[in-house]
């Protein structure tokens, strides 16, 4: 039975990220340190081939594939942009340390003002996957590679991978990822996907 191939990555940092700013659909470029480290994976680790190519609305996301992939254009899936963060956009936690709501939304019990809950973020990325599998499906793209943000990519895998872990349990350093296969006969009875190797390999020994 045909199955499609999904290449997840995870993006590399911003520079408003490494500065500790909640950098979520506001744009931030690439961090210097990230464009150098992204050469490095690209000499030392071997990415997977795709046919397909899309990222996440960020700057760093697109920017991620793009080094890593120079023939890629990659097609921008808005549904999968990070988490709104509202007023609190560009903020650090230090800088929001005196507002009450900050330390309630820490806690889970509180959103952004003017930004998304945590239910609502993973409600809408998981109807935004929902829509890209059917459409890679219905265009026979059977190999893609996606570049998504760490939150995007470990929600995700919580939702839709086998086997079955918690988001903390997906987490991997950046512009790493998992490997993962859909059978569109399960998917369609379910949506479930085998997340079946993690991605890239090491062009040395042939491992991550």
């Amino acid at each position: 039975m045909k199955s499609y191939t999904i290449h997840m990555l995870r993006s590399m940092p911003s520079q408003g990220t490494l500065e500790g700013r909640y950098i979520g659909q506001g744009q931030s470029p690439l961090a210097m340190s990230s464009v150098s480290q992204l050469a490095g994976l690209k000499r030392d680790f071997a990415y997977p081939e795709a046919r397909f190519f899309c990222a996440s609305p960020s700057v760093a996301c697109v920017d991620t594939l793009k080094i890593l992939y120079p023939q890629a254009e990659p097609e921008v899936i808005l549904e999968l942009a990070e988490c709104d963060f509202g007023d609190w956009e560009n903020k650090t936690a230090a800088e929001l340390q005196g507002d009450p709501r900050f330390a309630q939304w820490l806690a889970g019990q509180a959103s952004p003002p003017n930004g998304e809950s945590g239910q609502v973020f993973f409600n809408r990325i998981c109807g935004g996957f929902q829509l890209l599998v059917q459409n890679l499906i219905s265009r026979g793209l059977t190999e893609t590679v996606l570049a998504v943000p760490a939150g995007v990519l470990t929600s995700l895998l919580a939702a839709f991978g086998l086997p079955q872990a918690q988001p903390q349990d997906w987490l991997c350093d950046p512009g790493f990822g998992y490997s993962v296969r859909i059978t569109p006969g399960l998917w369609a009875r379910q949506p479930v996907m085998e997340v079946f190797a993690k991605t890239p390999f090491s062009r040395e020994t042939g491992n991550l």
